[in-house]
C-alpha cells in the first residue's frame, strides 16, 4: 500500500542521496530540492509545485505528474514519455529542459514560459494549443507533431517543417517566420 502525503513543504531536500519515499504526493511544494539522477519512478505528484529543483537525468518511469508546475527547475535529459500518461498535466516557467524528450507524448494545452528547450524531442507529440512564451527552441525536433493552435509568437530559433507537422491555427510572429521556411533555403529580409 502506497503512502499518501498531502499539504507538505519540502525544502532543500537531497533526494539523490536519500530517496524520496514512494507514494502519492498531493498539494505539496518542493523548493531547492535535488532530484538529479534520482529514481522517482512510480511516484505520483498531484497539484504539486517544484521551485528551483534539479531533476537532471532523473528516472521518471511511470511517474505521475498531474497538474504540476515547475518553476526555475533544471529538467535536462528527462524522458517524459516514460511517465504515467493518466491525467498528465504540467506547466513550465523559467526552466531548463535541454535534451528532454516528449516523444509521442500528449501534452496539449501545456504552457512553456521563459524556458530553454534546446534540442528537445517533440517528435509525434501532441502540442495542440500549447504556448511557447519567450522560449529558446534551437535544435528542437518537430516531426509529425500536432501543433494546431500552438502559440509560437514570442518563441525563438525554432525550425519546423509545415509539410510534416500539423500547424493549422498555430500562431507565429512576422519576425520569426524564418523558422517555418528554413527548409526552403530562402532569405527573408
Amino acid at each position: 500500500m502506497s503512502k499518501c502525503i498531502s499539504d507538505k513543504e519540502f525544502k532543500d531536500g537531497n533526494f539523490s542521496e536519500s530517496p524520496l519515499l514512494k507514494g502519492e504526493y498531493e498539494n505539496c511544494n518542493f523548493q531547492n530540492c535535488n532530484f538529479s539522477k534520482a529514481d522517482i519512478s512510480k511516484i505520483s505528484f498531484q497539484d504539486c509545485r517544484f521551485s528551483n529543483c534539479d531533476f537532471t537525468m532523473a528516472e521518471i518511469i511511470k511517474t505521475a505528474f498531474r497538474t504540476v508546475t515547475f518553476v526555475e527547475c533544471r529538467l535536462m535529459g528527462l524522458h517524459f514519455e516514460d511517465c504515467n500518461e493518466f491525467l498528465f498535466a504540467v506547466n513550465f516557467v523559467d526552466c531548463q529542459l535541454n535534451l528532454a524528450s516528449f516523444y509521442g507524448w500528449k501534452i496539449s494545452d501545456t504552457k512553456f514560459k521563459d524556458c530553454n528547450l534546446q534540442e528537445v524531442d517533440f517528435t509525434e507529440a501532441d502540442l495542440s494549443n500549447s504556448i511557447f512564451e519567450n522560449c529558446e527552441l534551437s535544435g528542437a525536433i518537430f516531426e509529425n507533431t500536432n501543433l494546431e493552435g500552438a502559440d509560437f509568437r514570442s518563441a525563438m530559433n525554432y525550425n519546423l517543417n509545415p509539410e510534416i507537422n500539423k500547424i493549422s491555427k498555430a500562431k507565429f510572429s512576422n519576425s520569426n517566420l524564418s523558422g517555418l521556411l528554413a527548409k526552403y533555403d530562402i532569405k527573408i529580409e
